[in-house]
């Protein structure tokens, strides 16, 4: 097959598609495994994985081979009728889990947005009064849409959408005294992630959560993690909470849930989401015969090849290799994570450079074949595939200490 050369891309790009995006200038035209390739045939490292979302690699074979099966028999049918594999894939997330029941939509913002309407419900349910405050992090990210933005906890993206919802109360992350003065009886829920992404990947302190569990209990809160990053085995478990010693009432879980397939899920404990009735939620796409066959497939090749444990051999290949590399490298300040979600902290070199840091080493990184992320002036991210290798991390090492030292 002939692809269309990155310049036209690119210029179709602009005449035609709404500026949105900041997009590097390439244009991707095939991926397998860790590895994707451009329109021009150069071959990258991938280690933002779609930004999460392929957690198995580029076109799994037994992903693709589930969706090409479940294309030729039924795609859509809306949720007015059972659908088999939606019903399978609720059954394979919630058995061996805290939860019960579960809602599938499309998006991580859409299993957001679920999850503070089934909080607001569950509120005036419970307590007979409107509980509808919300408290959630600063340097969050919970999504775009105007629920979900405004849970987020990073004013910038607020700019110029207002007037935005009411009832929200935003704290600094990993902040116990902070959140025992925000969680009041007027709160129906807290919503956080176990580990900040788009923040800078932040992972908080052992009995953080733990913490936040009592003040919830305390006055009958709700506590939803937001699980769309960390979910389906990226730090190393199932699901991130698992690390914490706690158990949320909700969990809301996206990106490496269909493998490269757009679904997201909210799932919750029994006696809240029974609130949820006919009418109160719903969605046309969302729980589809194809995202829910993808998303079993998912589950199956996490299971039978192994998944979270090659995660826990990975993860300790790549900190190993990346404090070895903060030793060489003066200008790394800090090394942030968990499983294969990593941060790379950088000291704050304006005297050195007109670009943030950050910036300078994701475009190193690409000019020479490896894709990562800026998601602050001095946080570069990696979400390397859950699959990667040894001999992978490696690489990728190589190029981001040869970047660092022809960049400062």
């Amino acid at each position: 097959m002939e692809y269309l050369k990155t310049t036209e891309v690119k210029d179709l790009t602009r005449n035609y598609i709404m500026n949105t995006y900041r997009r590097a200038g390439i244009s991707l035209v095939k991926g397998s495994g860790a590895r994707v390739w451009d329109a021009e045939g150069k071959e990258y490292l991938d280690f933002l994985s779609g930004i999460s979302v392929c957690g198995l690699g580029h076109c799994h074979p037994k992903i693709v081979a589930a969706i090409q099966e479940q294309a030729g028999k039924l795609m859509h049918c809306s949720n007015l009728y059972h659908i088999q594999s939606q019903a399978c894939l609720a059954q394979a997330l919630l058995e061996g889990s805290p939860f019960d029941k579960a809602f599938f939509c499309n998006s991580g913002t859409e299993a957001n947005e679920a999850a503070i309407k089934l909080a607001r419900k569950y509120a005036k349910v419970k307590h007979g009064v409107t509980r509808s405050v919300i408290v959630t992090a600063l340097k969050s990210f919970h999504g775009r849409t105007l629920g979900s933005l405004t849970a987020t906890g990073q004013m910038e993206y607020h700019k110029d959408f207002g007037p935005l919802l009411s009832g929200f109360k935003y704290v600094p992350f990993n902040d116990i005294p902070a959140i025992e003065q925000a969680v009041t009886p007027e709160t129906a829920a807290v919503l956080l992630e176990p580990i900040q992404g788009e923040g800078g990947v932040h992972v908080p302190d052992k009995d953080y959560f733990g913490r936040v569990r009592e003040i919830c209990d305390k006055v009958g809160a709700i506590l939803i993690m937001d699980e769309v990053q960390t979910g389906m085995g990226r730090t190393g478990k199932m699901f991130a909470f698992e690390h914490f010693g706690i158990e949320p009432d909700a969990i809301t879980l996206a990106k490496s849930l269909g493998g490269g397939f757009p679904i997201g899920a909210l799932l919750a404990k029994d006696d809240i989401a029974q609130v949820f009735s006919p009418g109160t939620h719903a969605t046309t796409f969302g729980g589809n015969p194809l995202a829910c066959t993808a998303a079993l497939a998912v589950l199956n090749t996490m299971d039978n090849e192994g998944i979270l444990e090659h995660v826990a051999t990975a993860s300790r290949a790549l900190f190993g290799g990346l404090e070895k590399l903060k030793a060489e490298c003066p200008h790394i300040a800090e090394i942030r994570g968990l499983g294969l979600m990593v941060g790379i902290e950088v000291q704050d070199l304006q005297n050195l450079c007109t670009e943030p840091p950050a910036k300078l080493i994701s475009l190193g990184c690409l000019n020479k074949g490896l894709l990562v992320n800026a998601v602050t002036n001095t946080t570069v991210r990696l979400l390397p595939p859950l699959i990667v290798g040894e001999s992978e991390i490696k690489e990728a090492l190589d190029i981001v200490g040869q970047v660092l030292n022809e960049t400062f």
